[in-house]
Order: C-alpha cells, then structure tokens, then sequence
C-alpha cells in the first residue's frame, strides 16, 4: 500500500496535477457555472413562480427585520441594565425591567426566527415545485428534433441541479435584506452611542475591502474550476455505469478507472483549493474582529477610567462588533449563491423557452374515431437537417384496413415515414394525411389516440405488468388487458411472473427478456384499439419462437386496422397486401411479395440476401446487391 502510494505521488506534476494517463470522450463543458451577480430579466422570470406565494415572502421579511431589530435591541438592554439596574442607588426596579425586556425580547426573537424559518423554507420548496413542474410538461411537450440534438444528462442537471441551486438562493435572499439591515443598523446605533468610538471602531473596513477585492476574482476563478472538474467527473462516472456491460465484456475495467481516477484527481484539487479560498476569509474575518474588540477595550477602556464613557456603552460596543462582522462574512458567501442562482436560473428559463415546434394550430380538428384510417403521403421532403433530405418527393397511400410493409437499406427513410405520421417532426414539403386530414390540421392528443406504435427497442416503465399494458389506454378494465395479452402470446409468461399481471417490472423492464417486452408492447397496442398500427422493426431482436407468436397475433393486431410495417425480416411482411421498397429517400418499387420477386430487382435481392445462403448466390449478384443496397 506505501510502494502504491509512493508511485501514485510519484505522478504528480510540480504545479500539483497529474499528466492524463488516457484520454476518452468529450471533456468540454459548455455550460456557464457562473453568472451575472444580478440579471434583472432572471429574477423577473424567477418572481412569476414566486409572485403566488408574495404574501409569504412579505411575512417572512417582516419577520426577518423584527428579528434583526431585536439582534439590535438586546445590546441596548444589557447596557441599561449595567449603567442603571447596577448602581448602588438602585432599589431593583431598572434590573428587573431589564431583565423583563430582556425575556421578551428573546422570545420575540424566537418567534420571528420560526417563523421566517418556517415560511421561507415553504415558499422555496413550493416555487421549486413549480419550476420542475412547468419545466416537465414542457419538456413532454417539445419536438423530437429539441431532444435528437439534447444530451439528456444536461437536462437532467438542469432538472436537478440548477434547480437545486435556486433553492438555495431563494431560501438565503430574504436572510440578506436582514444581513443588510444588521449591518447598517450595527453601523447607525454605534454611531449614536458614542460618535468616536464608532469611527474607531469601523477603521478596520478599509482593510477588509482591500482584501476582498483580490480574494473575489480568485475565489471566482476556484469555484468555477471547482464546477466545471466535477461535472466532468459526474459525466465520465454516468458514461461508466451506461456501459458497464460494454466495460466488463471488453475486460475494460482497469483502462476505465484509470480514466476516472485521472478526472477524479482533477476535481479533489480544484475542491481543495476552492475550499482554501472559500475559508481564507474566515480568519481575515476573525482577525478584524479582535483588533476591532482590541481597539474598543484599550480606547473606551481608558475613557471609562477617565469617567468619559459609561461601563454599560463599551459593552454594548463588544456585543456590537461581535455580530458586525457576521453579516459581512454572509453576504460574502451569499454572492457566490447569488451568482450560480442567476446561472442556474438563465439555464432553467433557458429550457421554458424552447419552442414548441410542434403545437395544435388554433382551429385544429379533432381526429374521429370513426375515421377511415387511411393514410397518404403527398409529395413529401423531410429532412431531420433540411438542407439534408432523408425523403425526397415521397408518395404512397394506404387504404384503410389495408397493411403496407416499408423496405430498403438503412437509411432509405422508412422510420422517418412512421415519425411523420404521428407528427413527431414537421414535413419542409408536401402533407401527410390521416383519415383524409392533414396531420398539421389534427390535434395531437386526438392522433395519438388513433396511431398505436411498437417500436424495436419496447419501453416499458416501472410498474406492474398491468399497468405496462394499458399505458397507452388507462381506462382499460383487467378483462381486457389479459384477453390482449392472450391474443398476443404474453399470458403464459406473465402468469409465471411471481404476481401475475400485478409483478413489478425494474427499469425499462430489465427483469423480462427482449422478447417478452416486446410481446408486452404488442399486448399494450392491442388494448390501445387504435385504428392505425405502426411497426417500426417490432421483430428485429426477438428469436424465432417469439416471431412465430408475433406472427399469429400479427392477424389478431392488424383485423380491421390499417397497419405499417417495417422489418429487416423480410419474412415477417411476406403477407403483406402491399410492400414499398425505398433507396435513398425515393420509392424504387411497389407491389406484393410475389410482384417484386419476379420484378428481381432490389427487394428480390434484399430478400436472397436475407433467406439464401450465400453460397447459393452467385458472387457478382451478391457484390452487386451490396454495393446497390449501400448506396
């Protein structure tokens, strides 16, 4: 353990860092940690979420001032009671009425503490609710296209993080105006008590200005670096954990640790010198204090020996400069917080003004569910970068009740069809027509009811198996939940699940096989009753048994609906009534299985390659059926 040791300071450079030992993805952060000390335009943004609960702030303000008054008002009476309740002429009354204000004053001082306390600590979690609130539905609500482009671990930190940070700022700003108001009120009532031994007392600012003004921009400097290396290390810590299986199956885990530790190692340095910067001011802080307290006791000392101050005034001078510098060192620290909640707070506004690309048009329809369930491309060009069409002038229709399979290459735009007909993106030209409605003139809740999709990767959600199958259709009754999984081929498995339809699935249902999530993606379109059914590679990862009992609920799924089918197994949409083979975002060809195999073009060649062995093909066919699917 020592020799390890000794090796692991040997790495370190003289400046404290370790060279990187490996490099692997993206170190980059992009995102501002920390912001202006104030932007007016944030806090405008942050007080609508406030504004409902504005009444709780003015209590808790008014209680935090009430607070601070008796923070100035406690001095006051010990003061009396020393230069009045202490004298030997007293009979008593001054040192009892000090000591009764003293108690009240305490006890005012406990009940405007609890009560600040209480109400800023609501109105913080209940604005943060809010804000996550508004931020989740309109993230529900913004274009695929938003998320393509979107690292969802960003939005998770902004969901998370930024919003923790808003928390603090919100629960520590209304403690500010009384950090402020101690401070001048400190400021004013020694100024009042003894003019000169104010002006003594307040000689050591100077020096305290002096050194902030060089600690802020390091400290700055330290706790963003602070930020940025541990976002980096959270980034390569969650990128560890996605691929662990990629990790453990390429025996990669000593490469990995050593890539952490070296990210790691960054953050522990950058932390311990913002910590340094972070403490520095404490002593400085201390320091001034006693040399404050020092030059009060040896000046006002010497004045009441010379009977030029009362006893009663230099204590309340000591009590005084105690708390003086308390204020100081909070709205130190709270310009930190300041600065990452407005940060934090451009980053949250940053998400709620992500527009929604795809929204109702004011006089959208809503799409019947006696609709035909036709569907029809017209002359369509889309392109997820228009400039780069993935569909070039693409037209078909689907008659309803009929089943169109889409073949072609990767990359011939077949999936993209299926995004266009529930709207997930917008066309740059041409329509998409749904029960002979344009899909921009539909209300999106009212298509998605009609539109049930079964994509290759089935998500499932944690929950019951019950509540998995009927996520698309709540109101779904047991009855027919199980009569969906029995028509598909789920019930067998699901009744050897420990309760049934009533077993908790883990996370996107790890706890089933590949292809038992997808029989429960089946069942769950089936419930849905939609007229329309999407197919988006539904067979791709399933073995051959499981495709088999697809193949028979496929007759179940598609009865008097209109369905789009997409597979690689060709196999799987042999029976389809009609197939359209796409090339580079273009219709090559149409027609039935046995059609396209006499036209022997692309499909028929697709086909071989899927179902013939390859030595059955002869080599310039199959050179060329690659190099035409390829292109």
């Amino acid at each position: 353990m020592a020799e390890e040791l000794e090796t692991e300071r040997s790495d370190v450079r003289e400046d404290g860092r370790r060279p990187p030992r490996a490099v692997v993805g993206s170190q980059r952060v992009e995102e501002e940690i920390f912001g202006k000390v104030f932007d007016s335009n944030i806090v405008k943004r942050i007080w609508a979420f406030v504004h409902p609960y504005r009444r709780d702030v003015i209590l808790s303000v008014i209680s935090v001032l009430v607070f601070t008054g008796m923070q100035l008002l406690i001095p006051l009476i010990i003061r009396y009671a020393i230069d009045h309740g202490m004298q030997p002429d007293d009979n008593g009354s001054a040192l009892t009425l000090a000591i009764v204000a003293f108690l009240i004053a305490i006890l005012i001082n406990y009940g405007a503490s609890y009560f600040q306390e209480t109400l800023v600590g609501g109105v913080a979690e209940n604005v943060l609710f809010d804000i996550r609130k508004a931020m989740f539905s309109h993230l529900q609500r913004v274009s695929l296209s938003f998320m393509d482009k979107t690292e969802i671990g960003r939005l998770m930190s902004r969901l998370q993080g930024d919003v923790n940070s808003m928390q603090e700022f919100l629960e520590t700003c209304v403690l500010s105006v009384g950090d402020i108001f101690l401070l001048f009120g400190i400021v004013f009532v020694m100024l009042y008590l003894d003019f000169k031994l104010g002006l003594l007392t307040l000689s050591v600012l100077p020096v305290l200005f002096v050194v902030r003004l060089f600690w802020l921009p390091l400290a700055r400097k330290s706790f963003m670096a602070a930020h940025e290396t541990n976002s980096v290390a959270n980034g390569a810590l969650a990128e560890a954990i996605h691929g662990v299986r990629a990790v453990q199956s390429m025996d990669r885990q000593e490469v990995n640790f050593t890539l952490y530790d070296d990210k790691a190692h960054a953050n522990l340095l950058t932390h311990l010198t913002a910590a340094r910067y972070a403490q520095i001011m404490v002593p400085i802080v201390d320091t001034l204090t006693g040399i404050a307290m020092a030059l009060v006791i040896v000046v006002g000392g010497a004045r009441v020996l010379n009977q030029a101050l009362d006893v009663g005034v230099l204590v309340a001078f000591l009590f005084y400069i105690q708390r003086f510098f308390d204020p100081i060192r909070s709205l130190t620290l709270q310009y930190s917080v300041m600065q990452r909640a407005m940060a934090s707070g451009q980053r949250l506004t940053d998400v709620l003004d992500v527009p929604i690309e795809i929204k109702d048009a004011p006089d959208a329809k809503v799409l019947s569910p006696d609709m035909d369930g036709s569907v029809e491309f017209r002359d369509v060009v889309f392109g997820y970068n228009p400039k780069q069409p993935v569909l070039k002038h693409v037209s078909f229709r689907v008659n309803p009740g009929e089943t169109v399979a889409l073949v072609g290459p990767t990359g011939s735009g077949k999936s993209s069809c299926m995004s266009l007909i529930h709207r997930f993106y917008e066309v740059q030209q041409g329509q998409v027509m749904v029960g002979g409605h344009d899909v921009r003139e539909l209300t999106q809740d009212s298509l998605g009811q009609q539109i049930a999709m079964v994509l290759q990767e089935p998500f499932l959600f944690t929950g019951t198996v019950f509540e998995n199958i009927r996520y698309h259709k709540t109101e779904a009754t047991r009855e027919q939940v199980i009569e969906a999984a029995k028509a598909v081929g789920a019930h067998d498995f699901i009744m050897r699940l420990p309760q049934g339809y009533d077993s908790m699935l883990g996370e996107r249902g790890g706890n089933l096989s590949l292809g038992q999530r997808q029989l429960l993606s089946f069942a769950r379109a089936l419930v849905a009753d939609a007229k329309i059914l999407v197919l988006d590679e539904a067979t791709a990862n399933i073995d051959s048994y499981t495709e088999m009992l697809i193949q028979k609920a496929l007759v179940k799924l598609l009865e008097n609906r209109t369905g789009l089918v997409i597979a690689h197994r060709l196999a799987t949409i042999r029976e389809a009534d009609r197939i359209i083979v796409l090339q580079n975002g273009e219709i090559v060809e149409s027609g039935n299985h046995h059609q396209l195999m006499k036209n022997g073009k692309l499909y028929s060649k697709l086909y071989n390659l899927n179902y013939a062995s390859f030595d059955d093909i002869p080599e310039d066919v199959l050179e060329e059926t690659v190099t035409e699917s390829a292109t």
